[in-house]
């Protein structure tokens, strides 16, 4: 009889039941966690585990591109950012020079955060919040 791991089945469960905010801040974290990974087997000189984890960060990454709903302005915005970062990520795994990774890690996790704000707040307060963005001619 096959018994499942205790810990895998309450991590699956727990996916399962995440908003669509939280799996993309889940996403933001994980993209961080393998760049920074990757980054210190390319320091190693450990190549194939790099490669591993900076395609575990494309992955994420593409997950990101395929939630995203283009009928909502930032979309577009959200999209070209996600291409640029998975063309640095691709370029620093070719390449093995991680100074660009270094700069974008920190771009993760403003956008993660912001991405935890936007989760606290109500719907009439992203929908104000809204509304004074389009009126500054944000969006």
């Amino acid at each position: 009889m096959f018994m499942t791991n205790p810990y895998s089945q309450y991590k699956k469960q727990s996916v399962e039941t995440m908003t669509p905010v939280e799996v993309v801040i889940k996403l933001y974290s994980e993209i961080e966690r393998q760049l920074a990974i990757g980054i210190n087997h390319v320091e190693q000189k450990d190549y194939a585990k790099s490669n591993a984890a900076f395609i575990k960060a494309e992955d994420c990454i593409d997950a990101l591109r395929e939630a995203l709903d283009m009928s909502v302005p930032i979309s577009q915005n959200l999209e070209s950012l996600y291409i640029f970062f998975y063309k640095e990520i691709v370029k620093a795994n070719v390449s093995k020079d991680c100074t660009e990774i270094k700069k974008i890690i920190p771009m993760f996790g403003e956008l993660r955060d912001a991405f935890t704000q936007i989760s606290q707040m109500t719907k009439e307060e992203i929908e104000a919040q809204d509304k004074a963005n389009k009126k500054k001619g944000l969006f």
